[in-house]
């Protein structure tokens, strides 16, 4: 449909209001589930998943159409170009008997016409509103932020539909006429103005239908011979030339007044739904989403609804012995440049994952390791080497969940936080948080070591002693 792009703009600008008295941790653990989904089902996302996934999560919004009252302007629009259309051919074309019907008032009118698309289309273009008197007067209600910047595209779609509406008529009227009336067409005006010069001026507005329909093109001999004076109002020149001129009257109608809005109102048809789109991709809730999108929801271990509250920072963990293992794994980057001689001796294939690389990436990492494990006779084993202070992150529980289902049930998985300085110990408030991470994900193999193996507690009264010294 052609307002799809623009119910879209609307729809997404309502929401983002609807989202404001939403907290922003559910809107951040909201949008960015719904960006983990898209990756894992290989697909982009963008606003139009965005607003199908919304939708199942709210109650139905009222079923206003924001576009009905620019439907209901068209029609009115195009109603009026049919009646004045009909009306202005009938003054056209006015015909007593006794006077030409002037070929030079129809072509001044035509290029009115002209005149008046282009103008439209101009406005349209540079985001005018001469019509905006108009829209205040039909308007009760105002309209919102984002369809005001589409609202010239929208006035210029109504106002080409019109001009279409005016054009058709005016042909049909034509049409009409010539069957029901004799009409005598031919050209007089007021300047000098030899035949030779008007004859060039008709051959050049006729070139379009040239090879068209070659009886609609005026010869030089009809021009010459029905040219009229005020004072010859009985004339010399034979009856049947005058009528001759309606074929060339109707292809100009038709190539210089219906083709040009037809043209100029698909084109008016297509703009506001460009436009609807730039306006979407600038919008600032369309800022925010996107960063929810791409920023992970970070695991903070507070338990409490209220924020003046400070987070549960008990852990009923205890570290374990660094194990033996046949894999070691450095997520999102940890222990980069390198890794500890106490850490990486003895393993054979240390790998990287999370991050920056792709979900395929991870799932080839896996995939490295449950081939390792193959040979191993007794109980395998993987380190996942951290960064200590980067709170744990839904990618890495999702890592490790999907680690579990492909390695052999009995794997034990050993997270290693690491310090910034590599030869020093991760602070205890540190650990906690991975041996809370390591305790609600309910996986009895899935465990937290650290070289440095005294008790959180121990260390406590060990660095209390040290700055008692």
């Amino acid at each position: 449909m052609p307002d799809s792009a623009i119910q879209r703009l609307l729809e997404f600008d309502e929401q983002v209001r609807r989202d404001r008295d939403q907290s922003p941790a559910f809107l951040h653990r909201r949008d960015r589930r719904f960006a983990l989904d898209c990756r894992d089902k290989g697909l982009a996302p963008g606003p139009g998943q965005w607003l199908q996934h919304v939708r199942k999560l709210r109650p139905p919004m009222p079923s206003d159409d924001p576009l009905r009252r620019w439907r209901h302007l068209t029609a009115g629009f195009a109603f009026v170009g049919l009646i004045t259309g009909v009306m202005a051919m009938l003054g056209l074309l006015f015909y007593d008997g006794g006077q030409r019907i002037n070929l030079t008032v129809i072509l001044a009118f035509v290029l009115l016409q002209c005149l008046l698309a282009a103008i439209t289309t101009v406005q349209a273009f540079a985001g005018w509103q001469p019509w905006r008197w108009l829209l205040r007067k039909f308007s009760t209600t105002t309209p919102s932020a984002a369809l005001q910047p589409l609202q010239p595209m929208l006035m210029a779609r109504a106002a080409h539909t019109g001009g279409l509406m005016f054009g058709i008529a005016g042909l049909v009227t034509l049409l009409v006429l010539v069957v029901i009336q004799d009409l005598a067409f031919g050209w007089s005006t007021t300047l000098d103005t030899g035949s030779d010069s008007y004859y060039n001026l008709l051959a050049f507005l006729a070139a379009p239908w040239n090879n068209l329909w070659p009886a609609a093109v005026p010869d030089r001999e009809l021009v010459e011979a029905t040219r009229f004076f005020r004072s010859d109002s009985q004339g010399t020149t034979d009856p049947s030339l005058w009528g001759r001129w309606w074929p060339f009257v109707a292809m100009l109608w038709v190539t210089y007044v219906v083709l040009p809005r037809l043209v100029l109102l698909a084109v008016a048809a297509v703009h506001p739904g460009i436009r609807a789109r730039r306006e979407l991709t600038r919008h600032p809730g369309m800022i925010a989403l996107q960063y929810r999108m791409e920023t992970p929801a970070l695991e903070t271990g507070n338990r409490h609804n209220d924020a003046a509250d400070l987070p549960d920072t008990n852990t009923r963990g205890e570290l374990h012995q660094l194990p033996g293992g046949q894999v070691l794994i450095r997520w999102a980057g940890a222990g980069e440049p390198e890794l500890p001689d106490t850490l990486s001796t003895g393993y054979q294939n240390i790998l990287a994952a999370g991050g920056n690389a792709s979900l395929e990436h991870d799932n080839g990492i896996i995939e490295q390791a449950r081939n390792a494990f193959a040979g191993t006779p007794s109980s395998p084993a993987a380190l996942v080497v951290t960064r200590s202070w980067e709170p744990p992150t839904g990618e890495l529980a999702d890592f490790l969940s999907q680690a579990r289902k492909s390695w052999p049930a009995n794997t034990l998985i050993a997270l290693v936080p690491m310090a910034a300085e590599p030869d020093q110990p991760p602070p205890v408030h540190q650990l906690n948080q991975w041996l809370r991470f390591a305790d609600r994900s309910g996986d009895s193999r899935l465990v937290v070591s650290a070289p440095d193996m005294a008790s959180p507690q121990a260390r406590i009264d060990r660095a209390l002693q040290d700055e008692h010294k």
